[in-house]
């Protein structure tokens, strides 16, 4: 069917969704850390954390952000912020 996401392994149970707004690393893409927006089809849609499009994950590349992780994306947040820019 056009238009619709098929999960690649529909037999595997997908993995406990996150919060909205949680921290992730998306290790398939030079991990990039991105905020957890919700489900596109059986991906995860995730926001970089200084604002822009989004991207889709497969979960089973994606792994919550450690504190370090976090802090940096926060600064990222924050200086993004200080200079005016939208988010």
């Amino acid at each position: 069917m056009y238009g619709v996401n098929a999960c690649p392994n529909p037999e595997e149970p997908p993995p406990d969704l996150p919060a909205p707004g949680t921290l992730l690393v998306d290790t398939s893409r030079n991990n990039r850390v991105g905020e957890f927006q919700g489900l596109a089809g059986c991906y995860w849609a995730l926001r970089p954390i200084g604002g822009g499009r989004e991207w889709e994950a497969d979960p089973r590349h994606v792994r919550p952000a450690p504190p370090t992780e976090q802090l940096r994306s926060h600064t990222a947040r924050m200086n993004t912020s200080s200079r005016g820019e939208a988010r």
